[in-house]
């Protein structure tokens, strides 16, 4: 994929497409689809909140599964489906862009990760199922924010989703006690206290299970394509 395709001007256009998606939903409606499909229980599948990109974006991140680049913490496989938030038909072919910060809540990039600009952050391409899979480690935590994963979806080059993934605090409550996390006790910030989990945190909460030694977070993503 362009490069090009995948910068912030991309999600300007992406935002655009969005905001005249929401206009689209009246005429969805008398199809039994849209908000009115939603409420009657014809459609299961709602649109997923849109939240702050956040400073530590990077464009032209990699086509990979594994991003974790050998960092520690506790293991993390993300399964995320991208659908189509009016018909709820699996997107195909959607490049779901993911980044978050490690275990010690450093961004590659940036401040302590400057040194490397590719650790927590990839690009995976939906299968027939619209589903995108990753191996991570659990995030860790840093001043004034809540524990969350990025996450970008662009569909024929264009974003049609920019949001943030969150995990149940009694969750990462057991998690924290796991070295490397331990190592920096009193996390700061909690969902419930969270500015940008007050505007569609509790819409973009992955459904966490564990698997072994590893857990296994899922989210259905409705998009307007």
């Amino acid at each position: 994929m362009d490069e090009a395709k995948l910068t912030r001007r991309g999600s300007l256009a992406g935002m655009a497409g969005f905001l005249l998606g929401l206009a689209g939903w009246k005429a969805a409606a008398s199809e039994g689809a849209g908000p009115a499909g939603v409420a009657s229980g014809a459609v299961s599948c709602v649109l997923t909140p849109e939240q702050t990109e956040g400073p530590y974006y990077i464009a032209g991140e990699k086509y990979r599964r594994d991003v974790t680049e050998g960092r520690s913490g506790v293991p993390l496989l993300l399964r995320l489906r991208v659908v189509d938030a009016s018909t709820c038909k699996p997107i195909a072919g959607a490049a779901v862009d993911i980044w978050h910060a490690d275990a010690l809540g450093v961004y590659s990039g940036f401040g302590a990760g400057r040194r490397s600009r590719t650790f927590m952050r990839g690009i995976q391409k939906t299968d027939a199922n619209g589903l995108a899979r990753f191996r991570t480690v659990y995030p860790g935590w840093y001043q004034g924010r809540t524990v969350h994963i990025h996450v970008k979806v662009h569909v024929a080059g264009n974003v049609v989703h920019t949001g943030q993934l969150y995990f149940p605090d009694s969750l990462t409550d057991r998690v924290f006690r796991r070295r490397p996390y331990s190592r920096r006790p009193h996390r700061t910030t909690r969902n419930a206290s969270d500015f940008v989990f007050a505007n569609g945190g509790r819409r973009s909460m992955l459904s966490v299970r564990k698997s072994g030694s590893s857990y296994v977070g899922a989210i259905t993503m409705g998009v307007n394509r």
